[in-house]
């Protein structure tokens, strides 16, 4: 590639990498996608279903129901109007556009890389790539989310915590376990950033009444609320739920011990972040770390923490990577074969019955808790 690049002309290099990207993902789209995308169908459910005031949430919709906040149907709505094969093109090129933003703003925010950014990049993407796939498959709204975060992050690298607020705010739209942030946005922005998101999330909540009036939209809030805190028994025991709730569920069966143990393990996870975050004063720039653990930890922490969920492990995969060589051998060793076991165990490549043993033991869950526990040892010893 970098012979074909030093024969294009210099102006027009900057084009090569979207146009490469671009037509990739036409023919991906065209090959593989366009009979996909089931999880985009239920965004443009709910967003036709909010242009004509109708409920959102069914009872009727079962597994495939929708569990956003009414706020990104109305966002979504622009996609309802149009033809379902043109909806879904924009969504799949937007959603390309911004995985490639999520990737390159994730290596370009950390702070003193070891790594040059294109191997770094590649790396990060040959370990993340199965669940970018997987993502784009079902047509998700998980990159959006990514994207918004790390933006955030970088605009509070950069002195500017009403837009780190806003971007955080404006994620827990897309998925409401962005709010797992708030802590930290709230420690590390100061009052402004705080009241930027507390200002985007009431904006967020009263818009719906425009489309559903002052008491339909109370009513599609609790509606969502019952949607999103109803039994998650049957989830737990599905193949690609990576969560702890999951983790101990498949070990145990459900019940009250595995119920008690992923609490256990959610709250010990969430004392890490603390850990992290008490030795911020170690180091010069802390902020990437923190979040990068904090991302980690919304599709673990998420009794629906899907497994492609897991792409927004992508900062604190960059973080890990361009570390390892800091790190003592029997830690490589370590953190190699955590990466490999979360990221490279493909279906294609094991077949379905190893790959559903695999993820019955939940060894991708495992694998991320140990790069939880890395990050934490980068922060122990002052390398990020």
């Amino acid at each position: 590639m970098a012979g074909i690049l030093r024969r294009v002309p210099e102006r027009l290099r900057p084009f090569v990498w979207p146009v490469t990207i671009a037509v990739l993902a036409v023919a991906v789209f065209t090959t593989r996608i366009s009979d996909e995308m089931v999880d985009f169908g239920i965004y443009r459910t709910a967003a036709a279903r909010a242009l004509h005031a109708e409920p959102l949430y069914q009872s009727g919709d079962g597994p495939g129901r929708f569990t956003s906040l009414p706020a990104f149907a109305i966002g979504m709505t622009p996609l309802a109007v149009l033809g379902e094969e043109a909806a879904k093109v924009i969504w799949f090129s937007l959603s390309v556009g911004l995985l490639v933003a999520l990737v390159r703003w994730s290596v370009s925010a950390l702070p003193a890389r070891q790594l040059s950014p294109t191997p770094l990049t590649w790396l990060t993407v040959m370990f993340m790539g199965k669940f970018y796939a997987h993502e784009l498959m079902l047509g998700q709204a998980n990159i959006l989310l990514g994207a918004l975060l790390v933006g955030a992050l970088l605009a509070a690298q950069i002195d500017k915590p009403v837009a780190a607020g806003v971007l955080i705010g404006l994620g827990a739209f897309v998925k409401p376990y962005a709010i797992i942030l708030a802590p930290w946005l709230a420690v590390g922005s100061g009052v402004a950033g705080t009241l930027a998101a507390a200002a985007v999330l009431v904006a967020g909540l009263l818009l719906p009444a425009a489309f559903y009036g002052w008491t339909g939209n109370l009513e599609l809030l609790s509606a969502w609320y019952g949607a999103v805190s109803g039994p998650t028994a049957p989830n737990l025991l599905g193949a690609d739920n990576i969560s702890f709730a999951a983790m101990w569920a498949k070990w145990l069966g459900p019940g009250q011990a595995a119920s008690v143990l992923a609490a256990t393990t959610g709250t010990a996870a969430i004392g890490l972040a603390i850990f992290v975050w008490m030795r911020r004063h170690t180091v010069e720039e802390p902020d990437y770390l923190e979040f990068a653990l904090l991302m980690m930890l919304i599709p673990l922490l998420s009794p629906q923490g899907w497994d492609y969920v897991l792409l927004l492990a992508t900062p604190a995969v960059v973080c890990l990577v361009d570390r390892w060589r800091l790190l003592t051998l029997s830690r490589r060793i370590f953190l190699g074969a955590a990466l490999a076991l979360m990221g490279l165990t493909l279906f294609d490549v094991m077949g379905r019955e190893l790959y559903a043993r695999f993820m019955a033991m939940s060894i991708v869950t495992v694998a991320a808790s140990a790069l939880l526990l890395m990050l934490a040892r980068l922060r122990w010893r002052q390398l990020a």
